[in-house]
């Protein structure tokens, strides 16, 4: 079992960070997050998966498992090396400050990575481009796919793999190896993106991780049909001879959707999975580990079952349990890895079969307090209800923010939570946040939209609808000192900050005087 300590954090993904170029990044706002984490007593920054997006702009959809969004590259980092003029940069429109208009921003930073791309390989130092072709050599395993992946998706204007030429469809190597010639310049350029991508995490990561914040990183259970990852690995998915899915992944109808939610993520073959003795899983695993402190599984109920659906299906309505990989699987990755700093995402329709998969390996579980008022007192996501091997959230990217959450709620749902927590509810989101850290919970997170008592229109995500999510960004000019006092003095309360800033009372020593 990993030891997690009490501590607390914040949930964030960095595309909503402030910053001059449509969205946030690994740049100066990253730093400045970091900071103000260390002022509030926060001790982890949880993010959203890293990689690439794709269908609906959604990092759940990544078009790779193991590479980093370009998007997400600080462009003024290139401009300091000399890759990108100072004048490129202030040519930047004017975007919006409350919403990453995914379209704009990804034409304006992508044409700026070419430029820069272009210019490190004309110009690059010797130390550079050793650099770069080591990155290169390390990361092969998976960045030749992925590199070669980008450049046929140019060449092909987006469509989809399986329509492809036969050929490289089917990965013909007399063919791979003519296309990766026709391609040299293009597939070069994407493996400098993941290059510039590595390089600015990790001494982000470093700078968080010198100062006592954990990086907490979100692995989806599934993958994208659209990614290097089936292209290059058909054989361990459920597909047709046309190389599309016959079953997809999604869950049933549930607390967000009455007809359920379908994904459209191709299922895994995990017969073909256990037979090369698990071994993509356990290296996506390991490379997720080398970018994060800890890693949020979601959907990990979908290893105990999962619901299956036939591609032919417009809803999830129409699916069937199917029984996962279960311990199987666990074990074999923690023979490779060890004990695995993991918190399983255990939402949803939960079975004891699950509960058995989660508990086994003494990972922690979720609770959401958003979830906890809809019953009785004996409510699981009721705080009396926890073990301490729990992640309590207020909310999370899926839910609405807890002023939202309320206004909506039915009103017996408003009165359970204000007897609960002992308030009027005029601050429900710092009620909540204070009931949550108050748990025995071992970590408790909560979207900074929260602790900016911000309402529905911050919302990161709505299940089940495929347009507008993933788009909130903040100013900092929303972000007042006492925000940061307010929830480092609940840090401190609760003992989930390492440092001592906090001044209590003296503690009475001696006998009482009559």
């Amino acid at each position: 079992m990993m030891n997690f300590e009490r501590s607390s954090g914040i949930l964030l993904h960095p595309t909503s960070l402030p910053g001059p170029f449509g969205s946030g990044d690994l740049g100066a706002s990253s730093y400045h997050f970091v900071d103000w984490l260390i002022i509030a007593g926060q001790r982890l920054w949880q993010m959203l998966p890293l990689g690439p997006v794709g269908m609906g702009d959604s990092p759940y959809m990544c078009l790779s498992a193991f590479a980093g969004e370009p998007m997400l590259i600080d462009l003024k980092e290139l401009s300091d090396r000399g890759w990108l003029a100072q004048s490129e940069l202030e040519k930047a429109p004017t975007f919006n400050k409350y919403k990453v208009h995914f379209g704009d921003c990804k034409t304006f930073r992508m044409n700026l990575l070419r430029t820069a791309a272009h210019n490190f390989f004309v110009k690059n130092g010797k130390t550079e481009f050793e650099e770069f072709t080591s990155f290169c050599k390390k990361q092969k395993s998976w960045l030749e796919d992925y590199a070669l992946f980008m450049a046929l998706i140019q060449k092909y204007h987006g469509a989809e793999w399986s329509t492809w030429d036969p050929d490289l469809v089917k990965r013909v190597p007399a063919a791979m190896k003519k296309i990766r010639i026709e391609l040299e310049e293009e597939v070069r350029f994407w493996e400098f993106t993941q290059w510039c991508f590595f390089r600015q995490w990790f001494a982000l990561k470093k700078y968080a991780n010198e100062r006592g914040v954990k990086i907490v990183g979100d692995i989806p259970i599934f993958i994208a049909y659209q990614s290097a990852d089936v292209w290059a690995n058909p054989h361990l998915f459920h597909l047709d001879k046309q190389m599309k899915p016959k079953v997809v992944a999604g869950v049933p109808p549930d607390y967000f959707s009455v007809t359920g939610q379908r994904w459209g993520n191709p299922l895994y073959d995990w017969k073909a999975m256990h037979e090369e003795k698990y071994a993509w899983f356990i290296e996506r695993i390991r490379t997720t580990l080398e970018l994060v402190d800890i890693v949020r599984i979601d959907h990990f109920r979908g290893f105990a079952g999962y619901w299956e659906i036939p591609a032919t299906e417009a809803t999830a309505v129409k699916g069937q349990w199917v029984k996962g990989p279960g311990a199987k699987l666990f074990d074999a990755i923690e023979k490779k890895l060890g004990k695995m700093p993991i918190i399983a995402e255990d939402l949803g329709e939960i079975t004891p079969d699950v509960v058995e998969l989660r508990d086994r390996y003494n990972f922690p579980g979720m609770r959401i307090l958003q979830f906890a008022f809809a019953a009785d007192t004996k409510n699981n996501f009721l705080p009396h209800n926890y073990t301490s091997n729990t992640v309590v959230y207020s909310g999370t990217h899926d839910n609405d923010t807890t002023i939202g959450w309320f206004q909506s709620a039915t009103e017996r749902e408003r009165e359970f939570v204000k007897r609960y927590v002992g308030t009027p509810g005029d601050e429900i989101h710092w009620d909540l946040i204070r009931v949550a850290a108050q748990s025995v919970a071992v970590m408790a997170v909560f979207p900074f939209q929260d602790i900016l008592g911000l309402g529905t229109e911050a919302r990161m995500n709505m299940p089940g609808h495929a347009l507008g999510n993933w788009a909130w960004r903040f100013t900092w000019e929303q972000v007042q000192s006492w925000h940061a006092q307010k929830i480092y003095e609940i840090a401190a309360l609760t003992n989930r900050t390492a440092d001592d800033r906090l001044s209590l009372p003296a503690y009475p020593t001696g006998k009482a005087q009559p």
